[in-house]
């Protein structure tokens, strides 16, 4: 039998990443980002979603299957790249450019914005309502850390200071290449940071936030009980 809690806490999360996810669609800004190469997934929150939509079901699975030990080592792994993506891409991404009001995208590239504004009409572009927000933002990171803490061990030592670098250059060095490959089509990057720089600091940029991703792991993995 599947711990109840466990099982509505798994199936919440999926349902409410869903539901974030599908909003995108009704945003007004919706349209020109699909139209870009790479969509919404140029975003590294969106990316950091799926990986922690992908670990909410590979959970719901060890709750109906508990014997399944493969499916418990694919829950373990996507969790060990879901917890530092959506931890950094939701509480630090969203704060690095304050004169953009969300970074669901790079209003500069805009056609007829080249500059940021305060202009009224930047809500209806830019802002993203509440609770889509939430779905796509605090809702990955709130369900991650709440299963992990409490319903998941913590990872071993061996696995933290091995398997966790592994995996964390094995994304940043996905998405690096991800959204360079995007840019080249789209001439532009999701966010100005990157647009506003040259490709050697892009790389040191990418090294930066691979690290940051990786400590953020190991200071979680460290306040587990």
């Amino acid at each position: 039998m599947p711990r109840p809690e466990a099982f509505f806490l798994h199936g919440v999360a999926v349902g409410v990443m869903t539901y974030g996810f599908i909003g995108l669609r009704t945003l007004p800004i919706d349209g020109w980002i699909r139209a870009q190469k790479g969509g919404h997934f140029q975003f590294l929150t969106i990316q950091g979603l799926a990986a922690a939509w992908v670990t909410m079901i590979l959970s719901l699975g060890c709750d109906l299957l508990p014997s399944f030990a493969t499916l418990r080592t694919a829950k373990r792994a996507s969790l060990m790249i879901a917890l530092p993506v959506t931890h950094f891409a939701s509480l630090t991404l969203s704060f690095i450019d304050e004169s953009i009001p969300a970074h669901i995208c790079n209003i500069r590239s805009l056609p007829g914005l080249s500059e940021p504004s305060s202009s009224s009409t930047l809500p209806s572009l830019a802002r993203i309502p509440f609770n889509i927000d939430f779905s796509l933002h605090l809702a990955p990171v709130i369900t991650l850390l709440v299963d992990f803490i409490f319903f998941e061990k913590k990872y071993t030592k061996k696995q933290a200071q091995i398997g966790s670098p592994l995996v964390v250059l094995a994304c940043g060095t996905w998405y690096s290449w991800w959204v360079e490959h995007c840019a080249s089509y789209n001439h532009t990057f999701p966010y100005p940071f990157l647009t506003e720089n040259p490709f050697n600091i892009r790389i040191g940029i990418y090294a930066f936030v691979s690290f940051l991703a990786w400590s953020c792991f190991r200071l979680m993995n460290a306040l587990h009980p």
